[in-house]
């Protein structure tokens, strides 16, 4: 599947400012950059820099009043359809060393404080089953509303108002995951069904030796899906930091079959 992206970005600034800015598709084995154009109007400076767990690329921006990038590209998706269910858990003791970390609560997913419910909820399950099934809890248990999540809302906070948005659900299927001893982690992507088109996050979690994409809003399945970043959470895959005082004016995203 081939998927055309287009992000149009305007924010004003008050004098010089640092911004960092993670709107690049990821050039990996199962996605493949056709060709891409990152443009920036009036830079001071512009530096590329590698993102976290070494997938897809970070720039620093250095503007004068004013922010205003345009990023398009297409971008082609081999990315086999598996069986989630039939996929089999990692023993913990057998995980590789870059994972483990993966198992640890963070900022937002408090995964320590879930094992029991996750334990009590969801049974004997392991693998892909389990994933499978609180996968299909989240989707009918949160329902999806624009503006109930800011950046101090935890998934705690989620769990209990039963509302957010795509990073509130990422942050849910990570923490059940981890509560249940399978490593997780939460990635910024482009998808074409996602309603209203935007900036989106779903969960990965790691099942026989590698990582599976998983979407607990329902409106990305994992062979639709390009990679931009991944982290433990949120706060380590923000399209765009403004260290100053700003002001949005405009911001489009276009995913397109």
């Amino acid at each position: 599947m081939r998927l055309k992206i287009h992000v149009d970005l305007d924010y004003e600034t008050e004098g010089l400012h640092a911004a960092l800015l993670a709107i690049e598709a990821a050039e990996l084995p199962d996605q493949h950059v056709v060709k891409s154009a990152l443009d920036i109007e009036d830079p001071v400076s512009v530096v590329r820099v590698p993102a976290d767990e070494g997938l897809g690329v970070r720039d620093w921006v250095q503007v004068r009043d004013r922010l205003t990038a345009t990023y398009s590209a297409e971008v082609e998706i081999d990315r086999p359809v598996v069986d989630l269910p039939s996929l089999a858990q990692v023993p913990v003791h057998e995980l590789p060393g870059e994972v483990v970390k993966f198992l640890m609560p963070s900022r937002y997913c408090q995964s320590d404080m879930f094992e029991d419910f996750v334990s009590s909820e969801f049974g004997t399950l392991t693998g892909g089953a389990l994933v499978a099934v609180m996968r299909d809890w989240i989707e009918a248990k949160i329902e999806y509303v624009r503006g109930t999540s800011d950046e101090k809302t935890t998934v705690v906070d989620t769990f209990v108002k039963r509302q957010g948005i795509c990073r509130d659900y990422a942050h849910l299927m990570t923490t059940f995951a981890r509560a249940a001893q399978i490593p997780a982690r939460c990635v910024s992507v482009y998808a074409p069904d996602v309603e209203p088109p935007d900036f989106h996050a779903v969960a990965e979690v790691y099942l026989e030796g590698g990582w599976r994409l998983v979407d607990a809003t329902g409106m990305a399945a994992p062979d639709t899906i390009v990679r931009i970043g991944a982290g433990a959470d949120a706060a380590n895959i923000p399209f765009l930091i403004l260290y100053g005082p700003n002001e949005l004016k405009d911001q489009k995203v276009s995913v397109k079959r």
